[in-house]
């Protein structure tokens, strides 16, 4: 097992994913037990290269070692499709992913369903499992929504309080319709295609940004408007106002874990671990999370760790 896991490591280095290591903190049970079909298990944890995605990488990773797992750690891989990709092909055993992008980037769909988050994520498992043979645990209540932003000072001058607000006000404006957009957002179907069908934005202007850097764009007035996900601890930071997506052109966007079907029957242990971190998420707690790194510039290690011990899942020396 650890040649062929030798062997992996090498062929992911050579595809050009950033392999790291073991998990780098110690790891003791605390509510979360070790499972005995679970000890020696070499399980590699994934994720997309934004800081919530690595927070929930590093929470899922803390909860399996707490488990009895071996955990590598492959974090930080560049855009949803690459991480889709790891899963899907076995270089990676569990990824966070969300409702709404299994539905619309991975399944096809240009629609979201219609009938709310549970609605969403009940269409979302069973096409994945039937078509990828891919298992979605239980949902979080954590739903990070894309939403577009502007500046508290911006809004207020301009009466900005919804997406179907900066339509009207930029239809009138037009030279206002600059936006700041993540390079992924700009293409994806339930990202920026999905907010013109829905709200006929006049001709606009895109710069492309990585999402860390859009929040201080927006504020420093490099653009009136900016993508943002809804649990991102700049928003408050940088004094930005998100614009309510009153008309719904995006969809649900719940975090679950996703593991392969053929995984999770060999070790369906890994389901209670992953779970109970699952439900205890709320879009509070991770905009602090979020706001810890991002803002703090705490390690996402860390900050995962320490929301893990509050909760009792595990224990530290």
């Amino acid at each position: 097992m650890k040649r062929l896991l030798l062997v992996l490591v090498l062929c992911l280095a050579g595809c050009g994913l950033d392999v790291n290591s073991a998990l780098p903190y110690k790891v003791l049970p605390g509510s979360i037990q070790p499972e005995q079909s679970l000890q020696g298990v070499e399980i590699t944890v994934g994720s997309k290269d934004f800081t919530e995605n690595i927070l929930l990488a590093y929470l899922a990773e803390m909860a399996l070692s707490a488990a009895g797992a071996d955990v590598i750690d492959l974090t930080d891989l560049k855009g949803s499709q690459t991480a889709r990709q790891a899963l899907l092909n076995g270089e990676v055993d569990v990824t966070w992913e969300y409702t709404g992008t299994g539905w619309i980037n991975y399944q096809g769909n240009e629609l979201p369903v219609p009938g709310g988050e549970q609605a969403q994520y009940d269409a979302t498992k069973k096409a994945d499992l039937e078509k990828y043979g891919v298992e979605w645990l239980a949902y979080s209540p954590l739903n990070d929504q894309y939403a577009f932003a502007v500046t508290e000072a911006y809004g207020e001058q301009h009466g900005l309080k919804t997406t179907s607000d900066l339509a009207a006000f930029l239809t009138q404006n037009p030279d206002q319709a600059v936006f700041c957009l993540e390079t992924e957002f700009t293409s994806r179907q339930d990202g920026f295609p999905a907010a013109q069908r829905t709200y006929g934005f006049p001709t606009t202007e895109v710069k492309n940004f990585g999402i860390g850097t859009i929040y201080s764009a927006v504020a420093g007035g490099t653009c009136p408007v900016g993508e943002v996900f809804t649990t991102d601890g700049r928003i408050a930071a940088q004094k930005l106002r998100v614009l309510e997506d009153d008309k719904k052109a995006f969809p649900q966007y719940n975090v679950a874990p996703t593991v392969r079907a053929e995984f999770l029957a060999r070790y369906p242990q890994i389901r209670g671990p992953l779970e109970k971190v699952s439900a205890a998420l709320t879009n509070d707690q991770m905009i602090e999370l979020c706001r810890q790194v991002d803002v703090e510039g705490r390690d996402a290690g860390e900050v995962a760790r320490d929301w893990m011990v509050s909760k009792g899942f595990i224990r530290t020396d």
